[in-house]
């Protein structure tokens, strides 16, 4: 990143209205480059968690509790992460939150070399890593905004999303090559490896390149003023509930594309994986899709969500594979460009001071609906079938743009009818 703002607005001109141009500021490719390498690394523990927490337990409804270890701390306390992150200096959050995740991912590898882990141990960490998550996510939520000029955050926010997107094509494959041949315990090793990257960048980072937020009176930082801030602001409330209601009912992959693949088309795991490939392709796409969007409003959003939760819908009739992989690709380019216009616009119509706590609320209602929403759809699909459980999570979400959208128009007819 340029040090002078001449500079920076001389670097924004050269490169014209280019999405890319963020790519030339140095604070950015660096934090862009550890972000990379760390969500590799998180691909690659996710599959290993999975198939060690099922190796030991025996039964997937361990892999299910995991997954509630790992998403309840914020699913209760993602707003006082957010707080945190407004109160302190987010490079030292991040440069704490990331040491931690190490640990708690070396600390799994250690256990699993040497043969002695238990799935209880895994709950433990799984929760510890949830704790971590719960502080971690909205400040490097936020960060992206002190590491690129003034008016280029919607573009990073984007290309994060894109190759996060493009790691989770990577990283499976290396988490499957380590198990197979290593054995599970150095997939753990890897990723707790992966998070001395963005340690290292975070330590190469000037401060003085940095474009810090407005400092906070921690005294004065409430959670309850965010929930203020947003009441205040009904596009962003509006925008928050839409993302939670995609993320409780839509985003449901592991069950419906299991059940897809192994009840509607006679497939197996390489049929099931062959869909996450295809859905990370298209996902890749809606990312970079994002940034030529360059000032998306409500109708943008809200027409976004409602083209994923109809191609959802639509999937779930799907007559063959071939036909299911085209509506996989669609669906990815309209669940990433949904996400990450409303990330991106939901921090840029924000105060920054209270963004992080934002942030955790944005965070709270998009993860922490996993453990509400995926116990419905599951049950869904066990009693009527995948078809059934994958037309719904289009359904719900295609529902709430419906009421979004009802909701707005009456709201402009009592304005038009309010005396001058």
């Amino acid at each position: 990143m340029t040090t002078a703002t001449a500079e920076q607005s001389t670097s924004i001109a050269a490169t014209g209205g280019s999405a890319f141009a963020v790519l030339r500021e140095r604070t950015y490719r660096i934090y862009l480059a550890g972000h990379t390498v760390a969500s590799t690394g998180t691909w690659i523990q996710s599959i290993a968690l999975d198939w060690l927490v099922l190796e030991r337990s025996g039964t997937p409804s361990a892999v299910g509790i995991v997954m509630a270890c790992q998403f309840l701390p914020m699913l209760l306390l993602g707003m006082h992460g957010g707080l945190i992150a407004d109160r302190f200096p987010k490079r030292t959050v991040l440069l704490l939150t990331q040491s931690l995740n190490a640990v708690v991912s070396g600390t799994i590898a250690v256990l699993t070399i040497s043969g002695v882990v238990r799935v209880e141990h895994l709950y433990l960490l799984a929760l510890a890593g949830g704790l971590v998550f719960v502080v971690d996510n909205p400040a490097r939520q936020v960060f992206v905004n002190e590491v690129v000029p003034p008016g280029r955050a919607r573009d990073a926010i984007a290309l994060n999303a894109a190759t996060f997107q493009a790691s989770r094509l990577v990283g499976p494959a290396v988490a499957v090559l380590l198990i197979g041949t290593v054995g599970t315990g150095w997939a753990f090793a890897a990723n707790a490896v992966s998070f001395l990257f963005p340690i290292a960048g975070l330590l190469l980072m000037r401060p003085a390149e940095l474009q810090p937020a407005p400092a906070v009176d921690p005294s004065a930082a409430r959670v309850r003023d965010a929930l203020r801030h947003i009441a205040a602001r009904p596009r962003v409330a509006a925008t928050i509930v839409l993302v939670g209601v995609v993320g409780t009912f839509g985003l449901n992959f592991p069950i419906v594309l299991t059940a897809m693949a192994g009840e509607s088309f006679g497939g197996g795991a390489g049929l099931y994986g062959l869909f996450n490939v295809v859905l990370a392709v298209g996902s890749v796409g809606g990312a970079l899709v994002a940034t030529q969007v360059r000032r998306p409003g409500m109708p943008v959003l809200v027409g976004s969500a409602a083209i994923f939760a109809g191609v959802q819908a639509a999937a779930a009739a799907a007559p063959n594979v071939a036909v299911f992989c085209v509506a996989l690709v669609a669906l990815g380019v309209a669940n990433l460009a949904f996400q990450a216009m409303a990330n991106a616009s939901v921090q840029a119509w924000v105060d920054p001071a209270i963004r992080g706590r934002v942030m955790g609320l944005y965070m709270l209602v998009f993860a922490g609906g996993t453990p509400i929403g995926a116990p419905i759809i599951g049950a869904l699909t066990a009693a009527y079938g995948a078809r059934a459980g994958m037309a719904v999570c289009g359904i719900v979400p295609l529902a709430a743009c419906a009421g979004l959208v009802l909701l707005r128009r009456r709201r402009a007819t009592v304005l038009t009818h309010v005396p001058a």
